[in-house]
């Protein structure tokens, strides 16, 4: 057996909760006879608000409204007043809003929706994370400094010409009896003052740290390489007691997706999903695979839905292991372009061709990402199959690793979750097989990016046994 490889751990000094640098959900589906696409911008604090934006894809609907609940237990019934949403100006087939998230968790947003064609409802899960305390800017705290100074001079000085003047007569001066009790008074309430602020900010300290505490602290991952044999082992660093590291359900018939990425070229991807040996331990056996050094990404679902994507990096040596099986899937590239182009095209290695209705892409507009595989003879494939349980998935990734979305054709949501929320039946009809019972060859996932720059989409497909890996370069502006 080959020495036991050290493998660098580095973990990311960046928001980790269901994507990586990608907090916004994002949701194709059905409520009811209406299609809608709904995009959730999380808040940075718990209690925040959520912004909501629903795009219906057809007129007739005169009414959306939203409500916060939780995926499971008591508060998953227990709903709250529902809050409308607005429509646009500018379109009235868009809907805004927003709703107040209170507790920290796996959280769901239940979209319903009015027309002419009756009502439909959709659920959104979203994981409710505290991921920073806001800090009071420097020009408003000198001001309220200033404020609570000129407050606490204020206090004090009547204090003493109360003491001093208050019984006299108008012109009288007060005599040294008065001026000494009235220093005396106000020395006291001076000490008052200034112990009630002493306690007010030991009060504000014990929050503010009982706040940090539920601030979220991504599950940590290290990898380590016994010959071919990858083990990956998860610690959990202290973030809400509830957190456990062997509760984990499967997503797509799998407990874990793993992605490993070689950077920077990000030409080499692939695909994995390891089994669970043991209480936060995975491993497999690796197939063949080239050197260098790789981003991991790992996605987990706990029991109550929620979603969490770990990561760290590691360095292999040429690999040469087993053969794909199951679900796993390798995928080959050019090293990425120049900044500034965006490819529609990509031709795999069985001579099949990827093809990318690549829209005008900018960051922060929630979009559909439509491919289409080709055969040989440049036709939709006879023998289209689902990959695990849907026409493809797609991993959006940042070139300088900042970013990673993993998203399916219902929206960058974890199935074992919109399975928990009764939602799962809702995908879009143009994601479902065709009335016939024919695969369509083509797919898309909602999505929107998170900030500009250059990404890679790894879109994977499956014809017959084959899972095919397009890769294609996306400039966002």
């Amino acid at each position: 057996m080959r020495p036991r490889l050290a493998l660098a751990l580095l973990l990311f000094s960046l928001v980790a909760s269901a994507h990586v640098g990608s907090p916004d959900v994002f949701l194709d589906g059905q409520a009811g006879p209406y299609s809608l696409f709904v995009m959730v911008q999380p808040p940075a604090v718990i209690p925040g608000i959520a912004q909501i934006q629903v795009r219906v894809s057809a007129p007739g609907v005169t009414d959306v409204s939203a409500t916060p609940l939780a995926i499971s237990g008591p508060g998953s019934t227990l709903a709250p007043v529902a809050d409308s949403l607005t429509a646009s100006t500018d379109d009235g087939q868009t809907f805004n809003g927003a709703v107040w998230l209170m507790q920290t968790g796996s959280m769901q947003i239940r979209i319903q929706a009015r027309g002419s064609r009756g009502q439909g409802t959709v659920s959104v899960p979203l994981p409710a994370l505290a991921q920073r305390s806001l800090a009071m800017p420097q020009a408003l705290g000198a001001l309220l400094l200033g404020l609570a100074g000129l407050l606490v001079f204020g206090l004090v000085a009547i204090t003493g010409a109360a003491v001093r003047e208050a019984r006299l007569e108008p012109g009288v001066t007060p005599d040294k009896g008065r001026r000494f009790h009235g220093r005396v008074v106000m020395g006291c309430v001076l000490a008052l003052v200034l112990a009630l602020v002493w306690f007010g900010n030991s009060w504000w300290n014990s929050e503010a740290r009982a706040y940090s505490a539920q601030i979220y602290k991504p599950l940590q991952i290290a990898p380590s390489l016994d010959g071919t044999k990858l083990t990956l082992r998860i610690t959990d660093p202290g973030w809400l007691p509830f957190r456990k590291i062997d509760d984990f359900i499967p997503d797509h018939d799998h407990l874990i997706h793993l992605y490993l990425i070689r950077e920077p070229q990000m030409d080499r991807v692939s695909h994995l999903h390891p089994e669970m040996t043991g209480p936060g331990v995975f491993a497999l056996d690796l197939p063949s695979m080239d050197a260098g050094k790789y981003w991991l990404y790992a996605d987990v679902v706990h029991g109550d839905g929620f979603s969490e994507t770990l990561m760290s990096n590691l360095v292999l040596p040429q690999i040469e292991g087993r053969p794909l099986s199951g679900d796993d899937a390798i995928g080959v590239a050019s090293p990425i372009a120049a900044s500034g182009v965006t490819t529609q095209e990509f031709h795999l290695a069985d001579g099949y061709t990827m093809r990318f209705d690549a829209p005008a892409l900018a960051a922060k507009r929630a979009q559909l990402f439509r491919f289409e595989l080709l055969d040989l003879q440049g036709k939709r494939p006879e023998d289209m199959q689902l990959y695990m349980g849907m026409l493809g998935h797609a991993a959006f990734v940042k070139t300088d690793g900042s970013v990673f979305a993993h998203v399916h054709p219902s929206g960058s949501i974890s199935m074992a979750a919109l399975m928990m929320t009764g939602s799962s039946h809702n995908m879009p009809s143009h994601n479902m097989t065709e009335m016939d019972g024919v695969l369509p060859n083509a797919v898309q996932f909602p999505y929107g990016f998170p900030t500009p720059g250059h990404y890679r989409i790894f879109v994977q497909m499956k014809h017959g046994i084959t899972v095919e890996t397009g890769v294609f370069d996306a400039y966002v502006t």
